[in-house]
């Protein structure tokens, strides 16, 4: 009997190598389908090698330095152009959004009603963007004009205050779907209160 308990007692380390032997092949498999994997997103991601990692910047808008602009595009009157060693560094361009806006005051019976126009010293691609996104644009501008006091539409400094808030929602919008806002200016081509 004692002869039968000896071959016993060998085959059970035997059989504990295979299984961890397998668990080894495993774990290999695993860390070597993780390091392949990984050097897959580290790749693409653009964190290796110069070309990838100068693409999230490639779509950004870019300034246009002064001077840039063709003299047809810059406008009559000769405002837009022009090499002033006292005036801005870079190109206006304008673009008027076609809708008026008309929203209630806050606190206040009374309404508002503002055309507005945009202005920004990048590309056409920021233009492009607020195109884009013109329902988002329209709504933040609304919400912002309903968040406006009655007594403050009335005096230079309101309005002025008003322009830098209106700057900021549409550039919130713009930064939010875009990641990029560019607005410079809000100007209102229209300012009726009733």
């Amino acid at each position: 009997m004692a002869t039968a308990a000896v071959p016993a007692a060998e085959g059970a380390p035997k059989k504990k190598k295979g299984k961890r032997g397998l668990v080894m092949i495993l774990l290999a498999l695993i860390l070597a389908g993780a390091g392949v994997g990984g050097g897959i997103f580290i790749a693409s991601s653009g964190m290796l090698g110069g070309k990838k990692a100068e693409e999230p910047h490639k779509d950004l808008p870019k300034l246009l330095p002064k001077g840039s602009k063709p003299k047809a595009a810059e406008g009559e009157g000769g405002h837009g152009g022009g090499s002033s060693a006292e005036g801005p560094k870079y190109e206006s361009s304008y673009f008027q959004i076609e809708k008026d806006f008309t929203s209630n005051l806050k606190d206040s019976v009374h309404l508002i009603q503002v055309g507005l126009a945009v202005s920004t010293p990048y590309d056409e691609k920021v233009i492009d963007h607020l195109k884009a996104h013109e329902l988002a644009v329209r709504s933040a501008v609304l919400m912002t004009l309903s968040d406006t006091d009655e007594e403050q539409i009335f005096t230079a400094d309101g309005k002025k205050d008003l322009q830098r808030r209106l700057v900021n929602a549409i550039n919130g919008v713009l930064k939010e779907k875009e990641g990029f806002g560019g607005v410079a200016n809000v100007y209102f081509t229209n300012f009726i209160v009733q």
